[in-house]
């Protein structure tokens, strides 16, 4: 199976110590097996303070340090494992951030999450997401189903590239209509209100959430790429009709919830808020697709 990638992708880079939203600072970063093994027979300056730094529960992780540092970030926002041992050393998490992988009926596929502020900027500058490129092999089997989400995922960027229908707002409420997926303002308001939030400061920030159209034009076509992330994201893994029509309207209500709040001076930080707080939440997650559960026979109706 091929290892996919949007276009853009290839243009990724980590901005480090420029970095306003480290990926380094506030969340535990836990050690996989593999690398937990090499920092034991480490050897080196620096390798003492790695082994230090571990705390070693039932997940092996890095202790925090003050303000929720990662003990290895240095004061100018650069990682001291990888300036004295090198990137190889990183483990798993940290090597990895901000990728994510989706496994399809046409292969595996990776992106970049939006959480990250680089990730952010490059996805919400770069129109051709419906661009990919192959990165290498793979050949993890990826099991087939009768559902193809790719199929209904290359039908919404189509209808997002549609140069005769003007504005984001037509064409989700095109997309919206096809998948009878209308969001009801009411609805989503308690749903996100039932959020868990790592910061306080953003669920006041969702409690502004509207349904009403944007009139902030600069903001179109950022909104548009915003929206074909989320459905990338999370819908290309759905493997029945049920599965995909929950993760449309997730994806519908993260961009709804940027539309709402965002200007075309903060349209880069709400999105990265909103993927944050959202996607990296497997709790609010399902908290948002299950507010969305419908009769099976609904289902069966919608998709005939």
């Amino acid at each position: 199976m091929n290892l996919l990638a949007p276009k853009y992708y290839l243009d990724f880079s980590c901005i480090a110590g420029k970095c306003k939203h480290s990926c380094c600072i506030g969340w535990e970063i836990d050690v996989d097996k593999k690398t937990m093994n090499k920092y034991t027979s480490l050897e080196g300056t620096y390798s003492e303070e790695i082994r230090n730094s571990i705390e070693m529960s039932d997940v092996p992780h890095f202790k925090l340090a003050e303000n929720d540092r990662c003990p290895h970030l240095n004061e100018k926002g650069l990682c001291n494992i990888i300036l004295n041992c090198g990137e190889n050393c990183l483990c798993d998490i940290c090597r990895e951030h901000p990728r994510f992988y989706n496994f399809t009926n046409a292969g595996k596929e990776v992106g970049l999450g939006m959480s990250c502020e680089a990730a952010c900027k490059l996805i919400l500058s770069s129109d051709n997401f419906d661009e990919f490129v192959i990165l290498s092999e793979d050949d993890e089997p990826i099991k087939a189903t009768e559902f193809d989400a790719i199929f209904e995922r290359k039908k919404i960027f189509s209808i997002l590239k549609d140069k005769q229908i003007d504005t984001i707002s037509e064409k989700i409420c095109t997309i919206s209509d096809y998948y009878d997926a209308l969001l009801d303002e009411e609805h989503v308001k308690e749903t996100l209100e039932s959020l868990e939030y790592l910061h306080t400061a953003h669920k006041e920030l969702f409690d502004k959430f509207t349904t009403s159209d944007t009139n902030d034009k600069p903001i179109e076509n950022k909104l548009t790429r915003a929206f074909a992330y989320f459905v990338y994201r999370n819908c290309s893994e759905a493997s029945d009709y049920e599965e995909f029509f929950l993760s449309l309207n997730l994806a519908l209500v993260c961009t709804r919830l940027i539309s709402s709040l965002a200007t075309k001076d903060n349209i880069e930080e709400i999105a990265r808020i909103v993927s944050e707080e959202i996607e990296y939440s497997e709790n609010n997650i399902e908290i948002i697709k299950n507010s969305f559960i419908l009769d099976d026979k609904i289902y069966k109706t919608l998709f005939e």
